[in-house]
């Protein structure tokens, strides 16, 4: 997930400072016996800060290790990413367990479902995630909701708060039950992704996934998955178009599907001018720009029609953690549409500001004269177009 990149300054405190402290220590380690003494102690302090909704604890300090360029900022973001979704046994014979997602891109001209997954569909689930993807003496939890990007937890305590619960269930092998009406509301976008969230239980020391065991592979495992658990996945998206990622930890699944969505995207908003203009690929023109705040931010592209200056659709193409003006977005953006038979790219260099229409807050997009424009469908096409387009 894409974390705050913009400057702060924050108060030190004492919870700040020793997590400044102990993030650098463990990145100067040279060994590895001195590497687990830094993070047992770096594990502590931060399941103490979540346990005690010390998020701005959290994200101060990461901050301040981002903005001075340390390594300790890696560091410290994956303990505090483990100790989120992690939960480790207390004692010899209990259970390790982690937080998992499953994530899929979907696109549709209609609106994207989420929210209660049906028993019979989940107990399908349960079942193919057993067989491909989990090791043979692991124990599942799942959410009974099919979360959209709203509806996940949007910081690390809320994040363990969840995982806490899910680890409670795993153990039993019994699934968690949400209110679907308690779960924020779904914006409705072209094209977007859902998550399956849940838990993997094994004892200490034993095999999670399949894939750790002797005759296990991660490749077959995915293939598997996106085979046989896709179809159980298919009826709660219906008259969408799908593509299933693997099942991963949660932070390392939705970091993956954020940096996939990008391309994918890009091919659903082709296919979709393709269907409601009736025109091919070819026809269509493609200007990419770079939106900056006080640093780059993102790429936007804005879709016209050949010899024709209005932007139609346009993608936001967001930058992610550890990119700056320095990476490779702009071939990126270029390979994915020319695979998906854009021929026709016009990429602009000048600085354009991150705006925003004023009355409906929609991004504005670069239309081939320079101009940051609203995309706009021709009327007679609009009805059919989801509200956001992104």
């Amino acid at each position: 997930m894409k974390r705050n990149r913009l400057p702060r300054r924050a108060r030190q405190t004492p919870d700040t400072e020793l997590l400044t402290r102990l993030a650098t220590r463990l990145s100067l380690s040279s060994n590895r016996i001195e590497d687990a003494y830094w993070e047992a102690r770096l594990a502590t302090h931060i399941d103490h800060l979540l346990a005690d909704n010390g998020e701005e604890a959290l994200v101060a300090v990461l901050d301040h290790l981002y903005n001075g360029g340390s390594r300790a900022y890696d560091e410290l973001a994956d303990m505090i990413e483990s100790c989120a979704e992690t939960r480790r046994a207390e004692a010899a014979g209990g259970l390790d367990t982690v937080m998992i997602a499953a994530p899929v891109l979907a696109w549709s001209r209609f609106q994207i479902p989420s929210g209660n997954i049906p028993a019979a569909q989940l107990d399908a689930l349960r079942v193919h995630l057993q067989a491909h993807v989990l090791a043979a003496d692991a124990k599942l939890s799942l959410c009974d909701v099919l979360y959209s990007p709203d509806q996940l937890p949007q910081n690390y305590v809320d994040t363990a708060e969840l995982a806490g619960k899910l680890a409670k269930a795993a153990v039993h092998g019994r699934n968690l039950k949400f209110d679907p009406a308690q779960l924020p509301e779904t914006m409705n976008f072209l094209s977007d992704t859902r998550y399956l969230v849940g838990a993997v239980a094994a004892p200490r020391g034993a095999a999670l996934f399949r894939w750790q065991e002797d005759d296990g592979d991660p490749a077959e495992s995915f293939r598997q998955w996106a085979v046989q658990g896709g179809e159980a996945l298919r009826p709660l998206l219906p008259a969408c178009a799908l593509e299933f990622m693997p099942v991963l930890a949660y932070h390392a699944a939705v970091r993956d599907a954020d940096r996939a969505s990008r391309p994918w995207s890009l091919r659903a908003a082709v296919a979709f001018l393709q269907t409601v203009l009736n025109q091919p690929a070819g026809e269509l023109r493609a200007v990419v720009a770079p939106f900056h705040d006080r640093q780059l931010e993102e790429f936007r592209i804005g879709f016209t029609q050949r010899g024709n200056s209005d932007v139609l659709h346009g993608v936001v193409w967001p930058l992610l953690e550890h990119e700056d003006e320095t990476n490779d977005a702009p071939t990126q953006i270029e390979a994915a549409l020319r695979e998906a038979g854009v021929t026709n790219v016009l990429m602009l260099d000048q600085r354009f500001p991150l705006e925003f229409c004023d009355d409906c807050g929609a991004p504005l997009y670069p239309n081939p004269e320079g101009e940051p424009v609203h995309a706009e469908l021709p009327e007679e096409q609009a009805e059919t177009a989801p509200r956001h387009l992104h």
